[in-house]
C-alpha cells in the first residue's frame, strides 16, 4: 500500500541526509521525495511517498518523530490531502503527429514549454491519475525524455 507522509523540518544542514538514512537503514524504500522551503524561512516541508503496510508506516512515523530537527509528521490518508506533481516530458513529433500531441496537451490543460523541429516539451501538473493518463497517451508518439518532481501535498483541513 502506498502512503504519503508530510514532514515539517527545521531548515538545517543534514536534515535530508538523516531522514533518507532512516529509511535506507531500516530497509524502507522511498518512491518519491520532494523537499522545499515553506512560508517560514526556518522550515522546509518534505513529502515522501513510500510503500508498506500500516504497521510499517506506523514504525516509520514513530522513528521520524524521534529525529531532532523534525517538527511535525503527518501520514496522509485518502481524501485528507491535496496533492500535485509536475512533469516535464519531451515527446517526439513530426509534421503529422504535432497537431495531435498539441490537441491532447490542450485537453489535459498541460502547457507546451518548448518547440523544436522534432519534439515538443510539455509541462503537466495534477494528481497522479491525471499525469499517468497523459503519459500513457504520449507513449505511442515516443517519449524522448521525462522528469518528475514527485508528489507535493498539503492537508485539506
Amino acid at each position: 500500500m502506498r502512503h504519503t507522509i508530510s514532514i515539517l523540518v527545521e531548515n538545517k544542514f543534514g536534515v535530508l541526509t538523516r531522514i533518507a538514512g532512516l529509511f535506507s537503514g531500516r530497509g524502507y524504500n522511498i518512491d518519491t521525495l520532494n523537499v522545499g522551503p515553506t512560508h517560514d524561512p526556518n522550515t522546509s516541508r518534505m513529502t515522501i511517498v513510500t510503500r508498506g503496510d500500516d504497521a510499517t508506516l506506523e514504525q516509520i512515523v514513530k522513528q521520524l518523530n524521534k529525529l531532532v530537527d523534525v517538527l511535525k509528521v503527518q501520514d496522509f490518508r485518502e481524501d485528507e490531502y491535496i496533492d500535485r506533481e509536475l512533469v516535464l516530458v519531451k515527446v517526439a513529433v513530426d509534421a503529422r503527429s504535432r497537431s495531435e500531441v498539441m490537441q491532447i496537451t490542450d485537453i489535459f490543460r498541460a502547457k507546451i514549454v518548448d518547440v523544436q523541429p522534432k519534439s515538443l516539451t510539455i509541462e503537466i501538473t495534477g494528481g497522479e491519475a491525471k499525469v499517468e493518463k497523459f503519459l500513457d497517451l504520449m507513449k505511442p508518439f515516443g517519449i524522448v525524455e521525462l522528469t518528475r518532481t514527485g508528489k507535493v501535498a498539503l492537508p485539506r483541513k
